[in-house]
């Protein structure tokens, strides 16, 4: 093996001097500020894209980023202040025609603009801490276009112009609608948001403020609430169509504010067409429009609530003392179980079947039916009608929800054990007499009543079944005895 020392060699790269033409970066800058111009004025088919991407790319290599990206900044602002002057100029009818016109210029400029300083946009500008060539364009336009004071309260106004109109019942341009509320969005939410969304909920507002005060001065109940349904599902479309999405909500919001929850209380108090008018002649679909209205306000649902249970303590109030209705305890019951039905109809169809409705029903009723002293006896004589004679030739579902009804009052009385002692008095007449309707039915009454208050409740009721039986079978015993008997003393 070589003794000898090893020895390290190092290449290294040729070094030369490179001399720059001292006015290369202006040379290159003004191929590059006449490659800018070109595309402003559409005339960029003429363009050699890869060759401004070189020259982009040297002055960026030879520390030239600065330059580059300052002469962008000043012709890009030069072309749209040329383009703010033609949309200022644009008259009435056109001026959104001509703003979204430039808007789609910029937008492609920008767009050729932003793939020959790739090179700059993906080095000088990061490390520069600059702003990406495409959030630059956005950013300039916003500047020199949108917040150019004339261009700005101009475009503002004829916005809102445009959406007044069409709340009144024009037709307007939707795809340009769209195309403007796009751009304010691209130029980021707070310029939609100030420029724009700030003042339509304002102006919105206003309108609908005014707008609600005169429907409630001509309208009843049902028109009003078709017309305040009406005004929400527009402003929903409208939002659909051509707004931002995020608006949707606060709009809304304007229109049950000024529309709904500023005049719930003259809604559901408007006389021969307020609520109690609805609930009185079952006006699902407006009792339905109502709830799913006051739904989205708040204290909405407990302001119908409210209305719907004083009405029903006050009408059943009158039903149980009235001495006229309390002649026949079966047509009595039956009232009950009418106005329960009735009213069980419309929580389920008009108000969503909703648990909190349906609570302020049971509640009333309980309240109300026990105001008569006698509620308890009468149910019993109902259920006595009923299986005596009312459930003959009807079939065991009917039987079933004839029953269950009953036990749904039940429910609701307060001195259960009087109902009990008259209950077992009617039991017992029927058995004895023979005169049930049907044994299963009568069984299955008593099933539902152990079901709801224990084996205690009804043990009595079961021992009446028992020794009936026990009487029937020892009666049958004895006639076979009897015949028995008799057919042996026959023989001789």
């Amino acid at each position: 093996m070589s003794s000898q020392k090893k020895r390290n060699f190092k290449i290294e790269a040729f070094k030369h001097r490179v001399e720059v033409d001292p006015k290369y970066a202006e040379k290159t800058w003004k191929i590059l500020e006449h490659a800018i111009h070109e595309i402003y004025n559409h005339n960029a088919s003429g363009l050699s894209f890869e060759e401004l991407y070189r020259n982009a790319y040297n002055m960026v290599l030879h520390k030239y980023g600065e330059k580059l990206y300052a002469g962008l900044v000043t012709t890009m602002t030069w072309h749209l202040r040329e383009m703010s002057k033609s949309i200022e100029a644009a008259p009435g009818d056109l001026f959104l025609e001509e703003l979204n016109r430039k808007w789609a210029d910029h937008n492609k400029a920008l767009q050729m603009i932003r793939d020959i300083l790739m090179y700059m946009d993906r080095t000088f500008v990061p490390t520069s801490h600059k702003t990406p060539v495409h959030e630059l364009g956005l950013n300039l336009w916003r500047d020199n276009i949108i917040h150019y004071s004339k261009i700005q309260t101009r475009l503002v106004s004829t916005l809102l112009e445009l959406i007044l109109k069409e709340r009144t019942g024009e037709v307007i341009n939707r795809g340009l609608m769209r195309n403007i509320s796009k751009m304010l969005m691209d130029l980021g939410p707070s310029v939609y948001q100030e420029d724009f969304e700030k003042p339509f909920l304002e102006v919105s507002a206003s309108f609908y403020s005014g707008e609600s005060q005169q429907f409630i001065e001509c309208c009843d109940c049902g028109e009003y609430l078709k017309k305040a349904e009406r005004r929400l599902n527009e402003e929903m479309e409208r939002v659909s169509q051509y707004l931002d999405a995020k608006t949707e909500t606060k709009i809304t919001h304007v229109v049950e504010k000024e529309m709904i929850a500023n005049h719930m209380q003259r809604l559901v108090h408007m006389e021969n067409s307020g609520l109690v008018n609805m609930l009185v002649n079952d006006k699902y679909d407006d009792l339905s429009r109502m709830y799913n209205l006051f739904r989205r306000v708040p204290e909405g649902l407990s302001t119908i609530r409210d209305v719907m249970t004083s009405h029903l303590r006050e009408t059943g109030k009158q039903l149980v003392t009235d001495p006229d209705k309390l002649r026949d305890p079966v047509d009595f019951v039956q009232r009950l179980l009418n106005e329960k039905d009735k009213h069980d109809k419309i929580v389920s169809s008009a108000f969503n079947n909703d648990k909190t409705f349906q609570n302020a029903l049971n509640s009333s009723f309980e309240y109300f039916i026990n105001l008569n002293n006698r509620s308890p006896e009468f149910i019993s004589l109902y259920v006595d009608d009923k299986l005596r004679k009312g459930l003959k030739g009807v079939s065991e579902e009917d039987v079933e929800i004839v029953l269950d009804k009953v036990m749904m009052l039940f429910r609701y009385l307060q001195e259960k054990d009087v109902f009990e002692k008259y209950y077992k008095q009617h039991l017992a007449k029927r058995l004895l007499s023979g005169k049930t309707v049907s044994d299963d039915a009568e069984r299955s009454l008593i099933v539902k009543l152990k079901t709801e208050c224990g084996y205690q409740f009804t043990s009595k009721l079961e021992g009446m079944f028992t020794d009936m039986k026990t009487s029937q079978d020892t009666m049958q015993g004895f006639m076979r005895a009897k015949q028995h008997w008799i057919l042996q003393m026959a023989q001789p």
